[in-house]
């Protein structure tokens, strides 16, 4: 799976429990819409809190799809239903504002027609009305769509907020209201969190979700490896980041608010990076029980992200029974462990997602930008536990 990251929950909240709640917004480009509309732009969506990462579900044809790596007493009655009632219980205990999907979303050798089997596995988030975002991993594309087809249909699901690629208007590009075409991959897009309605930050970004496609497989000098970001993703990325310091530059700060330029940013994609290995040696939140199954190419994401200085962490799937989160150079990686029951596991240990949350911060007058984020995982169990809470980012005033 690679990741509850096919659930992640991300949670916008007013910190404080006695004051009447505010929501952040989130400007998506389009409404939140049936697939019987047709897309166009709108105000921004209200949010409080997103959902996490159902990584890697894994989903196949229902009930006929059988689970794999379960307990024997389990198998039985055990299919892809099993990962739809986790994501409608995860949904109504945690209550999220948004959910994202980090890939593998479905599984292709399972799969006999991908657009039933994608009705099926986003099922429960298209029932719930709830704004979602996804993106691919490398096993979406084995069945009758290619990756183009799969974000192109994604983006056109009942309450999707994904995108095929970033609009021409993100890169400030003279030809306005098409789509940036050079750039590897399909599915990468930024999803900016606006301020709470009524505060100085009502208009203003304050959280980023940067959204990329990790790829699958490629083959290098012969040898078959994972796919990973490449350098045209990075270079829009790093254009996000020189428009964005441009625009604080040219914005009035308020003496009541966060400066804009410690506004976070979080990253989900599907394949880990190389350095995640290095953290088999160093202190991390969660377990650690597989190898990293990552591109044998280093594209500089790590550097990347650290030279843009505003990413804190990154969430990703691929390694289902890997769910722990470990910090490089200042920046938290983390894996949603195993989501869906067709995709493998370990018989007796949980399928689990992974739930963040961003707390706003109050001023005086108005509520602040984003003060905090945490983020703590959720097994399948009896009591749907959590576990492993922790925090990723703290404002730290100027």
């Amino acid at each position: 799976m690679e990741a509850l990251f096919p659930l992640l929950g991300l949670h916008l909240l007013n910190p404080a429990p006695s004051s009447q709640p505010h929501s952040a917004q989130i400007t998506i480009g389009q409404r939140h819409r049936s697939s019987q509309e047709k897309p166009r732009s709108s105000p921004p969506v209200p949010l409080r809190r997103y959902l996490q990462n159902p990584p890697d579900m894994h989903y196949g044809n229902g009930m006929i799809t059988r689970c794999r790596d379960v307990l024997e007493s389990e198998f039985q009655y055990c299919s892809d239903l099993n990962t739809t009632r986790f994501l409608k219980r995860m949904l109504e205990v945690e209550k999220p504002d948004f959910i994202a999907f980090t890939g593998d979303n479905i599984f292709g050798p399972s799969t006999t027609d991908a657009a039933e089997s994608l009705f099926e596995a986003f099922g429960p988030a298209m029932e719930s009305g709830l704004p979602w975002a996804a993106i691919l991993g490398n096993h979406d594309q084995e069945s009758t769509m290619n990756r183009e087809e799969l974000m192109s249909f994604i983006s056109l699901m009942d309450y999707s907020v994904s995108q095929v690629n970033p609009s021409a208007e993100d890169l400030s590009s003279p030809v306005k209201g098409g789509m940036v075409t050079n750039i590897d991959g399909f599915g990468n897009y930024n999803l900016r969190v606006y301020g709470a309605p009524g505060s100085h930050l009502a208009n203003s970004s304050i959280l980023d979700l940067f959204f990329l496609d990790s790829g699958d497989r490629e083959v290098i000098q012969g040898v078959r490896t994972y796919g990973w970001i490449k350098e045209s993703q990075l270079s829009w990325l790093r254009s996000i980041y020189h428009e964005s310091q441009v625009q604080k530059q040219n914005s009035d700060q308020s003496a009541d608010t966060f400066p804009t330029a410690t506004s976070p940013a979080l990253a989900f994609f599907h394949i880990p990076i190389p350095e995640i290995r290095h953290l088999y040696h160093n202190k991390i939140v969660g377990e650690f029980q597989e190898a990293v199954a990552c591109s044998s190419v280093n594209s500089g994401v790590l550097q990347t992200f650290v030279s843009i200085g505003d990413v804190q962490a990154v969430f990703m799937g691929h390694d289902h029974k890997n769910d722990f989160c470990g910090n490089l150079d200042g920046i938290w990686f983390c894996y949603g462990g195993g989501f869906g029951y067709h995709g493998y596991g370990k018989a007796g240990w949980p399928r689990r997602a992974r739930v963040i949350i961003a707390e706003l911060g109050k001023g005086d007058k108005s509520w602040m930008g984003v003060k905090r984020i945490k983020t703590w995982k959720r097994l399948d169990d009896e009591k749907l536990s959590k576990i492993d809470e922790q925090v990723l980012w703290v404002h730290q005033p100027s």
